[in-house]
């Protein structure tokens, strides 16, 4: 049974806003923000990183649905590169925030930095997606639309195995690195390969 927070502000319109993928070796950082009504549960709901992805999956459409408004931001790995992982999160949660169609008028971010969004306050919250429900859902629709996206792309260079890793540094993503080298997906500001 989680016991997550309905909002921080009860009279204000709040966006709940995360992203996934940071960690990652290769492919987009992506984020979402989501407004969701101030009486909205699912026993399922939580920081995507404690939910299976069966129940993220069953989450997804739940949320669409139901949310006031929900928007995704993406920043590819070219992106990524030029101006750095941290600003490159806080830009794909500004895409995101572009995106809805009610204008929220506050906005709560998991994480403890964030780069102001114009005209809208924001309070960052540390482990926020394991504390308000906007952050939950916000984490579940950036880590399904990410994973969605890391197997479009595994399709096309199945030997890194995104299908099932997804991107992040797992042991066969490194080796699949050290014997085919880094494709145009690969963050190459990144340590793609440990040091010896």
């Amino acid at each position: 049974m989680n016991k997550l927070f309905s909002f921080l502000n009860e009279n204000l319109l709040e966006a709940g806003c995360d992203e996934a993928g940071r960690g990652c070796l290769a492919g987009p950082v992506i984020a979402a923000a989501v407004i969701l009504p101030k009486d909205f549960y699912h026993e399922y709901l939580n920081d995507s990183k404690l939910v299976t992805e069966s129940k993220r999956k069953i989450l997804k459409p739940i949320i669409e649905s139901q949310a006031l408004a929900w928007g995704v931001g993406v920043v590819d790995e070219k992106e990524i590169d030029e101006i750095n992982i941290l600003k490159a999160s806080f830009l794909a949660m500004h895409r995101a925030v572009d995106q809805l169609v009610i204008r929220p008028e506050f906005l709560l971010i998991d994480g403890n930095r964030f780069t102001p969004y114009p005209e809208i306050p924001a309070e960052c919250i540390v482990k926020g997606d394991q504390k308000y429900m906007s952050i939950a859902a916000a984490s579940i629709l950036a880590k399904t639309y990410r994973d969605e996206y890391m197997e479009n792309l595994h399709s096309e260079f199945p030997v890194y195995n995104w299908q099932q890793n997804k991107g992040y540094p797992t042991k066969n993503h490194r080796e699949a690195i050290r014997e085919f080298g880094a494709c145009k997906y690969h963050r190459m500001t990144f340590a793609l390969l440990p040091k010896v």
